[in-house]
């Protein structure tokens, strides 16, 4: 009996190990999938393996960010679902999640009755919204217009 209990436990861990590397890896629903590129001024946060969404549906991953070394921007290689046919002129925003703040890249459907190809790259991106810059603008901001300004001594 104490054999089996262990032969259990063993499969039991086995199986939530196998469990937490497949969710954990971010597999995409079954279905053939293509890559995109879109080019961000600041990718903040974003990384391999953030969701790609549109209307709040996930239609796929970030494969890869890596930065231009000619103009310094970063490059987010997504992986999205075939048969999702996305025309030309969409847009890609990289937006947050939750109260942690993690990033992942929000797709904006376009007008155009072209679709994107395998490989070829969305034009149209709105970068990170960089909250500290933002919070310190803020704050150093409004110090500044409320501290009285020193008279000039003559």
């Amino acid at each position: 009996m104490e054999f089996l209990v262990g032969v259990f436990v063993l499969l039991s861990l086995a199986a939530l190990a196998w469990l937490t590397v497949k969710v954990g890896r971010g597999n995409l629903p079954d279905g053939e999938t293509y890559l995109v590129e879109s080019r961000f001024a600041n990718a903040g946060g974003l990384h391999a393996g953030s969701m790609v969404t549109i209307a709040g549906v996930t239609v796929g991953r970030v494969e890869d960010v890596r930065i231009d070394p000619v103009d310094f921007s970063a490059i987010a290689t997504l992986r999205l679902l075939t048969a999702l046919r996305l025309p030309t002129d969409s847009m890609a925003s990289i937006k947050t999640s939750g109260l942690i703040g993690d990033r992942y890249v929000a797709l904006s459907a376009g007008a155009d009755e072209s679709f994107l190809k395998p490989g070829d790259r969305i034009t149209l991106t709105e970068s990170a919204v960089d909250l500290e810059s933002l919070i310190g603008k803020v704050a150093f901001g409004s110090v500044d217009k409320e501290s009285p300004k020193p008279n000039p001594t003559p």
